[in-house]
């Protein structure tokens, strides 16, 4: 089984410094990848709604913030040379279609083909609001979007006639390095995320599951995936447990589950200088030398 990283890229307190050092070292150490979350604004006061804490609240406010994904992903494709750079998640209802499938086929051109494009459909109402975007039917329109892409990936000349997004004969380079298109791994653990995966052939990334969990919903997506030509064995699983609730013995027991990466969170507190200890530290439990 494979080791990723969250980096999270929360600002403050981290710097270009601290994502070149932790990328970098991540891959001396051999991790398989990293990857950044996406949210453009964030509000002090929303709904409670954010499905990962007990309370609904996401848990960073006041004068924090995240990195724009895409950018910092090619900031630290010039660091590295060989590590996977992941997504998790792009919001893609919320987003242009058009300038989303430039910025991941441009940082996978860039990169040499290293591209994980991690997407979701978004739990906050208020950043669709203030990004001006329909909150309702989104998980629609991410799916329309996502064959939008494709065929800006794919075609030489590509075109698309469809309820949420037209768009007329045309042309979209640099193409995405990786044959036919990054990857594509579909974030969430619900029944529509599920669905979701078996849709689109997707890849799959479940948030903050355990081994049983994570054992459960495999068997629940193969038998959505029965009939369709491609089995659960297809499916490429990165499980992110919750941040404080896996260590290195829970490892085996998330390969046994089905997970083909584990996609480990980085400490919040970890600094500049403690950076290389600490994923020293989550190498030996993990035990990937």
């Amino acid at each position: 089984m494979k080791l990723g990283l969250f980096l999270g890229a929360f600002v403050p307190p981290n710097t270009p410094e601290f994502l070149a050092k932790a990328a970098r070292a991540a891959e001396e150490r051999g991790f398989h990848s990293v990857w950044l979350g996406e949210h453009v604004v964030l509000f002090d006061v929303h709904a409670n709604n954010y499905p990962y804490a007990d309370s609904g609240q996401f848990p960073l406010s006041g004068e924090g913030g995240m990195v724009e994904p895409f950018t910092t992903l090619a900031w630290l494709a010039g660091q590295t040379s060989t590590i996977r750079l992941g997504t998790g998640v792009i919001l893609v209802p919320q987003r242009n279609p058009l300038y989303t499938a430039k910025e991941v086929a441009n940082v996978d051109w860039l990169s040499g083909g290293r591209v994980d494009f991690g997407i979701g459909v978004g739990w906050q109402r208020e950043e669709f609001e203030a990004l001006q975007v329909p909150w309702e039917r989104r998980g629609a329109r991410g799916d329309e979007y996502i064959e939008v892409m494709r065929r800006l990936w794919v075609d030489s000349e590509s075109s698309h006639d469809g309820e949420f997004w037209q768009l007329p004969p045309s042309r979209a380079f640099p193409k995405p390095v990786q044959d036919p298109h990054p990857p594509i791994h579909v974030g969430g653990e619900t029944d529509a995320a599920l669905r979701r995966v078996a849709r689109l052939g997707a890849d799959w990334l479940p948030f903050n599951v355990t081994p049983d969990q994570l054992a459960k919903r495999r068997l629940d997506l193969a038998e959505l995936l029965d009939g369709s030509g491609r089995s659960v064995d297809d499916v490429h699983v990165t499980a992110s447990p919750h941040r404080d609730a896996v260590g290195g013995q829970h490892a085996a027991a998330f390969a046994e589950a089905g997970a083909d990466q584990l996609l480990v969170h980085l400490r919040r507190a970890t600094t500049l200088d403690s950076i290389e200890s600490v994923l020293d530290e989550i190498v030996d439990a993990y035990s990937i030398r």
